[in-house]
């Protein structure tokens, strides 16, 4: 090989190198300029449909501290149809299951008189954030918990999906315990009937 082709080998080599550091260096929660304009622009609700880059588009613009509120919302509110809310007091699914299977245990309706109870009660949220207390530019005393947008959405959706799954399995339990009992009370009666 020439002097020149080894000399344009290590340059490619180093190019790459450099061009690889660079995209390794790139921060994922680093805030970037998004480009939102669109030629022929009409909206539709929240959407707006138009032309960028010679291509038809659909757009949706939302703002992210109202996505993140109602994601949280949803996913708090969800915990709780799951889980209930003693502030509330409701019981949720969690606790008209427990119900449920509190009833198959009475002797009553054919039980041992003892509660066979095997699901913990596992709430998927943390509600309680863990800040760091000090004084802030205004000599307040604040409490500040920093995370990133990126990570926090992530976060709850995957607490979405797990409570969706939770809120699924529940309702079949409680299908299944109601079923049962019914069942259990239609014999008990039938025997009654019949003594």
């Amino acid at each position: 090989m020439g002097k020149f082709t080894i000399f344009c080998m290590s340059s490619l080599v180093s190019f790459l190198t450099l061009g690889l550091l660079a995209g390794c260096a790139s921060n994922p929660h680093e805030a970037n300029k998004i480009d939102t304009t669109l030629e022929n622009k009409s909206d539709v609700i929240d959407e707006s449909i138009g032309v960028k880059d010679g291509n038809m588009v659909v757009q949706k613009k939302v703002l992210m501290a109202e996505e993140l509120r109602n994601l949280q919302y949803s996913v708090y509110e969800l915990e709780d149809r799951v889980y209930g809310n003693r502030k509330f007091g409701s019981k949720g699914l969690y606790g008209v299951f427990k119900q449920c299977r509190m009833e198959l245990s009475d002797k009553a309706n054919g039980g041992t008189g003892k509660l066979n109870w095997l699901e913990p009660l596992d709430r998927v949220t943390d509600k309680e954030d863990k800040f760091e207390i000090g004084l802030d530019d205004k000599d307040q005393i604040v409490g500040i918990n920093d995370e990133f947008l990126k990570d926090r959405i992530k976060r709850f959706k995957r607490y979405k999906g797990i409570l969706m799954k939770r809120e699924d399995g529940f309702n079949e339990k409680i299908d299944i315990c109601k079923a049962e009992l019914k069942s259990r009370k239609h014999d008990s009666q039938k025997a009654d009937v019949s003594n």
